[in-house]
């Protein structure tokens, strides 16, 4: 559940801005001392966290469940690391440096939910204070009456959030029709079914491209090479590019949403094409309209309705599932020959 927090001070925002770059400079002391020590784990870098504590004073303003926090985000790099390894991947994916965090998480301290939950307030060293919560009647609702296992503040290009992570399994009763679909994704059309009929992707990168564009012209103008710092029209400028792509991700996210749920509802068997995108990206060619088509978050919200209405969604190798033949478009069964 996500609540956007709202009548906050500039002083409040500036001390959750704080928070995030402690959150990232312990984030990055773990890996360092990682990289400095032999056997290392997780309660080693728990054990490094109070270090870092008595060590800088900043440090010790954040709470030190948080503390914790950065250093499992730390672990969880290296211990991705180490089974890329094992695996003999061909990409290792050493841990590196964060240098643009936008997130703290908090455990079950460093923050008080209020009785009605309309507000929030943070407790440690940075005393951000209270701030109110924005969200709809249902998600109140869950906020109050699950148990609460962590509260990450995010902060986006339109204001700062805070997302709660629920103990609860959710559970709804599905309509069945005795329907079978088989998903066919690609390009043109964004999905086709089984017997030839399309959907349509609308395509919101492209759609905002010009303005894109425009946006980050305008940036570019205001940037000065060699300055320390850049100056207060540059990072508004920054802001408001960040506004139009925040709008394309959640356009895309909220189409992906409602099409996974109106097939799942509408179906009791699903399956679609299990595509490889980190390969598929490799075709320069493709990449953005592949990016912008987003078939990994249609794909995953398919998965999740499909668990949410005790429905089968499976995934299929992609192999032999596109029916069209790429040389006349002749729609049936692929043969070499034809």
């Amino acid at each position: 559940m996500e609540a956007k927090l709202l009548n906050g001070t500039a002083e409040q925002y500036q001390a959750l801005d704080e928070a995030i770059r402690t959150a990232q400079f312990v984030r990055n002391k773990c890996v360092r001392y990682w990289m400095d020590n032999k056997s290392v784990n997780k309660a080693v870098l728990y054990a490094h966290c109070k270090d870092l504590a008595k060590e800088f004073d900043f440090v010790k303003k954040l709470n030190s469940a948080a503390r914790q926090a950065s250093a499992e985000r730390a672990w969880a790099s290296i211990s991705r690391f180490y089974t890329n390894c094992r695996n003999k991947a061909v990409k290792k994916g050493y841990p590196k440096f964060k240098k643009h965090c936008r997130s703290v998480e908090y455990k079950v301290s460093g923050w008080k939910l209020s009785g009605d939950g309309m507000s929030i307030t943070f407790t440690d060293g940075f005393n951000a204070g209270a701030f109110a919560l924005y969200c709809n009647g249902e998600a109140r609702h869950h906020i109050l009456n699950s148990k609460i296992n962590r509260v990450r503040v995010i902060r986006r290009a339109d204001g700062y959030y805070a997302q709660f992570c629920l103990d609860v399994e959710r559970k709804e009763q599905g309509a069945y029709t005795g329907n079978v679909i088989g998903i066919d994704l690609g390009l043109k059309a964004f999905y086709t079914d089984q017997n030839g009929n399309p959907v349509e992707y609308p395509k919101f990168l492209r759609r905002s491209e010009r303005r894109l564009k425009q946006h980050q012209r305008r940036l570019s103008r205001k940037f000065k090479k060699g300055a320390k710092s850049q100056s207060k029209n540059y990072h508004k400028q920054r802001k408001r590019l960040g506004k139009v792509h925040l709008k394309v991700q959640r356009q895309r996210k909220d189409w992906a949403i409602k099409q996974a749920r109106c097939v799942v509802a509408s179906h009791d068997v699903v399956a679609y094409e299990d595509l490889q995108v980190k390969n598929l990206v490799k075709n320069h060619h493709l990449a953005k309209s592949i990016h912008d088509a987003g078939w990994s978050q249609f794909t995953a919200w398919l998965d999740y309705y499909g668990k949410v209405w005790d429905k089968a969604v499976v995934s299929v190798p992609p192999q032999y599932t596109t029916q069209d033949c790429s040389n006349c478009g002749h729609y049936g069964s692929k043969n070499p020959i034809h």
